[in-house]
């Protein structure tokens, strides 16, 4: 059984799961426990990997990285959207506990988001076993919640980062589907070419994720004329996001293609000469075993700072460049500086993909996926001699 939700972050590294247990056991009957009316649900449906999808209610707490307890009482708005969630996160748990119950899974995967907490504690409650998962240096609330009674606590980066008891860590690494790999400058070109971008042009990709990021985009948006102007061998791909395609209404170019989602993202990715994205960690890991270089600009506001500390953990490693988001707020002349820097600098580029390489895990789904089959084996076992 494999569990997550609330962006699309959380569900893409589940597919990936989903996958590589039908490669190691093609037996494997997988459930996806998702949240009912999720905007992602389209991420699972039809899905050859997963055999069935159920849902349940799940309660979102909402609070923002630096935000004052101050502030927190007098944000009316979103403390009545954490007392309607709090109703449905008990619903949502009750029905977890039936569900869990009629399905009898041998083993659970938590891979963190809001949708995990009622399944994690159901599973709890009836002593499955469960496996959480950490894709960033700081532990989401979904997985601290639970974290106690897993099995074990699979994390991305080093056990240093995490407060779980050091005998139950699992370093797997950030889950990543096997579309990714590599990518040689004979395989870039084949890549451009498949996405209609000429072969010897340069190719800049925006992508704040599959919600999209405004300040991304709005900075993106004020430099971009500016860039194609000065920059005849340079195409842009912006994946602005769900429902922000207004952003250029007023805009177009012929060397600019823009689109709320890109599909298959991996052919984006591994065609890109440069990256500016958000430093979610699963993006930072797709990005990282193609070996690509990347703008990060992460976003300050995540509970948690999570992506802060992505952001730090990767630029100590000299493997990406950091932009701060209130920088380019103010002035996004500095975004495009950075740019037109490094589209010159083909060796810094080459320099920048080859560290981020090397800190990415390129087997992290496959590790994963083999302890969840190892638990299952033992839990049916157990239940066969009893």
């Amino acid at each position: 059984m494999l569990t997550g939700g609330g962006t699309g972050g959380h569900i893409t590294p589940i597919l990936a799961v989903a996958h590589e247990l039908k490669r190691l056991n093609s037996d494997a009957y997988i459930v996806y426990i998702g949240e009912r009316n999720s905007k992602y649900a389209e991420m699972t449906s039809n899905n050859p990997d997963i055999d069935e999808i159920r849902t349940v209610y799940a309660g979102k707490f909402r609070r923002y990285h630096g935000e004052s307890w101050h502030q927190r009482l007098l944000d009316v708005r979103t403390n009545i959207l954490n007392i309607r969630d709090l109703f449905y996160f008990i619903l949502g748990t009750l029905q977890a506990v039936f569900l869990l119950k009629s399905l009898n899974p041998d083993v659970v995967l938590l891979k963190g988001g809001f949708v995990g907490v009622p399944t994690g504690l159901a599973s709890a409650f009836w002593r499955y076993p469960f496996v959480t998962h950490d894709s960033d240096a700081v532990p989401g609330l979904a997985n601290r919640l639970v974290a106690r009674w897993a099995r074990y606590n699979a994390t991305a980066m080093s056990p240093d980062y995490y407060n779980y008891p050091p005998e139950k860590v699992k370093h797997v690494g950030v889950l990543v589907g096997d579309d990714y790999h590599q990518i040689s400058e004979e395989e870039q070109l084949q890549l451009k070419h498949e996405i209609g971008i000429p072969s010897h042009s340069r190719l800049l990709l925006v992508t704040g994720g599959s919600g999209g990021a405004q300040t991304i985009n709005n900075a993106v948006r004020s430099i971009v004329s500016d860039l194609l102007d000065s920059t005849p061998d340079l195409y842009v791909i912006h994946q602005v996001g769900k429902g922000k395609m207004g952003i250029y209404k007023d805009f177009q170019h012929p060397r600019l293609q823009v689109a709320p989602l890109l599909f298959p993202l991996y052919q984006f990715t591994g065609a890109a000469d440069l990256i500016i994205t958000r430093a979610g960690a699963n993006a930072i890991a797709e990005i990282g075993v193609q070996g690509r270089a990347c703008i990060v600009v992460p976003n300050p506001l995540l509970a948690g700072g999570h992506q802060t500390q992505n952001a730090k953990y990767l630029q100590e490693q000299r493997a990406v460049e950091v932009v701060d988001e209130k920088t380019i707020r103010k002035d996004a002349s500095k975004l495009g500086q950075q740019v037109r820097k490094l589209l010159e600098n083909k060796t810094r580029r080459l320099d920048l993909g080859k560290r981020m390489n090397e800190v990415t895990i390129p087997d992290a789904t496959s590790k994963l996926s083999m302890i969840l089959l190892d638990i299952a084996k033992r839990t049916d076992t157990k239940t066969e001699s009893i």
